[in-house]
């Protein structure tokens, strides 16, 4: 069992990790507080071939798989979490693409993402089906004009990266409207600028500001048969599935970052004759945190080898659910303690701090959360998916 990175995944963390360094690191507080998307940024990455990286080299990405994205994403989220998303949207609505798309639809939507030319989203959630994926009202009826084609009507919200996107993987039911079947869901690529596509509504959100979070509304948007993906709830599942590595690094990195923040401030923050690092209770709760973050990291690099060997199915859902579970609260944890640690400057504006502790709380919400995720863990250790003997 080796635990090392091989010499490209070692030098594509050095690549990120300067790369952070130089360029995000310096831009993070002001992302937060403009909310601008930061556009430069990703000019960063399109220069830098960062936009591809769990994109097979087919079509124009870099091959490096979900550990390789996974890897970026925990670099630059140590400064900015919404950097970290920037980087998460190249997979999440490309994934029901590369799971179960024709030849025809990757060759036309997966090299744009590679190179930068565009950008996608990922339309699950409505106002009254988050968690509750069945529960989706937008539907898709047969076109009585196209055969095989489709009229999509409903609106979709809590959209990351909504009003960059230049198309959306988009999921609604088939049939009745009401039906709770999983066969009564499917799956649609549809064009940005599509005719009754439109996006009324960004929300003001508690961090993770710079992408926007968008509504998407569907009015008698027309999709032909060559936009559709044949997979279903089962392609929303490993879909998902396949992203909990992805998502994790976000919260591994933003808990690194907090940490070391955090860290540095109490080596040099004087207190009763001594600094604040030398009191044992601190050295424990640093210690109690890095011994986290360390056993999130073996559950996500773990998780994100399991799903570029295709393992994001059934049997494998336990394992890929911890590794998102535990960082995300990892994180939330990390930053609260960075928060305390900095005492009343902790709170302020003046240091990331309080950005860490807001933004950690998003991760324990998206892409299923930390409750959904403990359902699933149980569900697999008591269907013997997960079991010891």
């Amino acid at each position: 069992m080796d635990f090392a990175l091989s010499d490209e995944l070692l030098g594509l963390r050095e690549t990120v990790r300067k790369l952070a360094q130089d360029k995000i690191k310096p831009r993070a507080r002001e992302i937060d507080v403009t909310g601008a998307y930061p556009q430069d940024i990703f000019d960063e990455f399109k220069k830098a071939d960062l936009l591809g990286l769990c994109i097979p080299e087919e079509y124009g990405g870099s091959g490096a798989g979900i550990l390789g994205l996974t890897i970026a994403i925990e670099e630059v989220t140590k400064y900015s979490n919404v950097i970290g998303l920037m980087l998460l949207l190249t997979r999440l609505p490309t994934g029901p693409v590369m799971i179960a798309g024709s030849e025809e639809q990757k060759q036309r939507y997966l090299p744009g993402i590679a190179n930068g030319t565009q950008r996608a989203a990922f339309c699950l959630s409505e106002p009254g089906a988050g968690s509750d994926v069945a529960g989706m009202t937008t539907r898709a009826t047969p076109d009585p004009d196209v055969p095989g084609g489709f009229i999509l009507n409903g609106v979709k919200c809590w959209i990351s990266g909504g009003m960059q996107a230049d198309w959306f993987t988009v999921f609604a039911k088939t049939g009745d409207p009401k039906s709770r079947l999983h066969s009564d869901i499917g799956a649609f690529i549809v064009d940005a600028s599509s005719a009754g596509l439109s996006r009324p509504r960004v929300d003001r959100k508690m961090g993770v500001k710079g992408i926007d979070t968008a509504e998407v509304v569907f009015d008698n948007v027309k999709i032909g048969p060559a936009q559709v993906i044949h997979g279903g709830f089962l392609l929303i599942m490993q879909s998902l599935n396949a992203m909990r590595p992805i998502v994790a690094a976000r919260g591994i990195g933003l808990a690194e970052g907090a940490l070391m923040y955090a860290t540095e401030y109490v080596k040099n923050r004087a207190a009763f004759n001594k600094t604040i690092s030398e009191f044992q209770g601190i050295q424990w709760e640093i210690a109690k945190c890095a011994t986290e973050i360390e056993a999130a990291r073996l559950l996500t690099y773990r998780a994100a080898c399991m799903a570029d060997e295709g393992k994001f199915t059934k049997e494998y859902v336990p394992l890929l659910s911890m590794c998102k579970y535990y960082a995300a609260e990892v994180a939330v944890k990390t930053s609260g303690l960075a928060v305390q640690l900095l005492g009343a400057a902790g709170y302020m504006e003046e240091h990331p701090t309080e950005q860490y502790y807001r933004d950690a709380r998003q991760l324990t919400i998206v892409e299923g959360t930390s409750q959904v995720q403990l359902g699933l863990i149980a569900k697999g250790v008591l269907g013997h998916d997960l079991w010891w003997d």
